[in-house]
């Protein structure tokens, strides 16, 4: 996002930093304003990631290079962060690069980037939210249990392995069960998922002998299934019937957006909508970087460049 091609201004304090990060558990999210102008400043990225735990190298490579400077503070080095890890580095910031991190809530800044990317939404509701629920399976967990089974180097060569796959290697199907057919009795199609990694348990297989594509397929596959009924419980705990996803375990991948989309689709009956963010996996550090900024000016700065550049 060039956020200096336009004619925008934002004051130059500490708060109005043109720079800030979401510092999660398994990845770190970037998002900033570039001052450059012309199409070609837009042509940047505004989003960046990487993994958590290279943290500590970044930090160090950047204190060997003399550390960093942002431009437009009055004070020097100040990054708003949010997440936890923007409370488990503070100290490694400060002292080996002179950054201070401006500490931001996580949930507020959550909501906050999730208001500022559905400006389509007037005003229904901005500022105000609840945290209802919640559950320790998401995109850590895929990337864990990934790590154990196949070893990948990246987040990104785990989803593709897993788009390569085929879970019904691994997974235990009603089919398997049932003989070939549908269980009528409860509504499962034989195609349904009886018991994720369940055929493990009969195949008397070392893990060596499975292809990582399909233990990849096949744990992307149960935890999207579970995060997709999670949440339709929790809309229909409180009578909803669109749900919004966020975080960068969903990266824009297609099928897991797909796979979510029909377990919601299927516990709800097709009462219940998914719907999915261009930019679903930077919303905290997106409402850091809007905090006690003007965001009409912002807003209205993010809708021109998307309309001229995509």
């Amino acid at each position: 996002m060039d956020c200096g091609s336009k004619t925008g201004s934002y004051p130059d304090s500490p708060s109005s930093s043109h720079l800030a990060i979401d510092i999660g558990g398994s990845l770190i999210k970037l998002v900033y304003c570039s001052r450059g102008g012309g199409e070609s400043a837009a042509d940047e990225n505004c989003c960046s990631s990487t993994q958590s735990a290279r943290i500590s190298n970044g930090i160090s490579f950047h204190s060997l290079q003399g550390g960093w400077h942002l431009e437009g503070s009055k004070e020097k080095n100040v990054i708003k962060a949010t997440g936890g890890g923007a409370y488990k580095f503070t100290d490694p910031f400060k002292e080996q690069l002179d950054i201070v991190l401006d500490k931001q809530d996580e949930m507020d800044r959550l909501v906050a980037g999730a208001n500022f990317l559905l400006k389509a939404v007037h005003h229904e509701g901005i500022g105000k939210f609840e945290c209802v629920s919640g559950t320790s399976v998401g995109g850590s967990t895929f990337l864990g249990l990934g790590k154990l089974l196949t070893q990948p180097k990246s987040f990104d060569e785990l989803l593709e392995l897993s788009r390569r796959g085929n879970n019904r290697v691994a997974d235990m199907l009603v089919g398997d069960i049932y003989g070939g057919n549908d269980c009528h009795q409860i509504g499962l199609a034989s195609t349904n998922i009886a018991s994720s990694f369940g055929k493990a348990i009969s195949d008397n297989k070392e893990l060596h002998e499975y292809q990582p594509e399909d233990i990849s397929r096949s744990l992307l596959r149960m935890i999207s299934n579970n995060i997709g009924q999670i949440s339709y419980l929790n809309a229909l705990r409180y009578g909803l019937k669109r749900i919004f996803f966020g975080g960068f375990f969903i990266r824009g991948h297609a099928y897991t957006m797909d796979t979510i989309s029909v377990a919601v689709h299927y516990w709800s009956k097709g009462e219940a909508e998914t719907l999915f963010l261009r930019h679903e996996g930077f919303l905290g550090a997106l409402g850091a970087l809007i905090y006690n900024i003007d965001k009409s000016s912002l807003l209205q700065e993010w809708t021109e460049i998307h309309e001229l550049f995509g």
